[in-house]
């Protein structure tokens, strides 16, 4: 079968369980043959061994059950990162950029030597991002996943961001005993009926990164309370949450004396991440 063939085919394969039908029919034939999309297109009249159009049929039958793209590729861009994923770690979304954009956003044009904690790093994502922005920054990143962890290290080495260091454990218990100018998180927010309800390509995820509770507040909660003591006086606490629940993480972070509590949008116009300024 030709590329320009193999390709029609995926597409009308995807075409009932995919909103981008050609474009992940493409993406993944490219990731097959280690080539880009223009390549593919370049050398349409090429011919599949048999063994490649083995792959690629496994390819498209796995992207049809609706298991992420991501997953099946291994990798996915954030913040211009190209990361390794795997389903041990949550798939980096383009909402999230506006916690490192905000996190930036604090310290302008900073060179100090500053000591900022991305917890529940997953993938490395956000981490990554504030070292390769802010090279003066001490980053430390935590996860509870040994798993997810060690791909946070493997992608900090292929990106040369050698800097950051990853500790395991639960939020702030992973952490050394330090003050930080920023303590960021993207914790679980999907309450467990959300959960329920969501897409197909949700439930390939780690259940542990994505459900929290039963409204979804467990783990925000446990940041809010857990965060303060590891703050200095004047640094920050930047939470993402799901987009109702801007008022509710308010709440509890002037509950537990925070000042400056305010909330962020993101591209879509709802409230995204939410910060607060420890000033005890």
């Amino acid at each position: 079968m030709r590329l320009d063939a193999a390709i029609a085919w995926g597409s009308r394969a995807l075409s009932e369980s995919s909103d981008s039908a050609k474009l992940d029919a493409e993406l993944l034939l490219a990731e097959l043959l280690q080539c880009s999309r223009a390549q593919l297109i370049a050398h349409a009249e090429r011919f599949l061994t048999g063994a490649e159009l083995a792959h690629y049929q496994h390819f498209i039958a796995r992207r049809k059950q609706g298991e992420p793209l991501a997953y099946l590729t291994g990798h996915k861009e954030f913040w211009s990162l190209d990361l390794r994923v795997t389903p041990a770690t949550l798939i980096p979304r383009p909402e999230t950029e506006l916690l490192v954009e905000r996190t930036l956003a604090l310290f302008p044009n900073d060179e100090r030597r500053r000591s900022i904690a991305d917890l529940g790093t997953g993938s490395g994502a956000v981490a990554l991002a504030l070292s390769q922005e802010r090279p003066a920054w001490e980053v430390y990143a935590t996860d509870q996943s040994t798993a997810a962890l060690a791909v946070a290290q493997q992608n900090a080495v292929h990106l040369g961001l050698e800097r950051v260091r990853f500790f395991q454990g639960s939020w702030c218990a992973a952490l050394p005993a330090l003050l930080f100018d920023a303590i960021v998180s993207n914790p679980p927010y999907l309450s467990e009926s959300e959960w329920q309800g969501c897409q197909k390509e949700l439930h390939f995820e780690p259940v542990s990164a994505l459900v929290s509770g039963e409204e979804g507040l467990h783990d925000l909660s446990e940041l809010v309370h857990g965060a303060k003591k590891y703050l200095r006086p004047g640094a920050y606490l930047l939470l993402e949450h799901g987009w109702e629940q801007g008022p509710a993480l308010r709440k509890l972070l002037r509950e537990e004396a925070y000042q400056e509590v305010c909330s962020y949008h993101d591209l879509a116009g709802r409230e995204r991440v939410t910060s607060g300024r420890w000033a005890i």
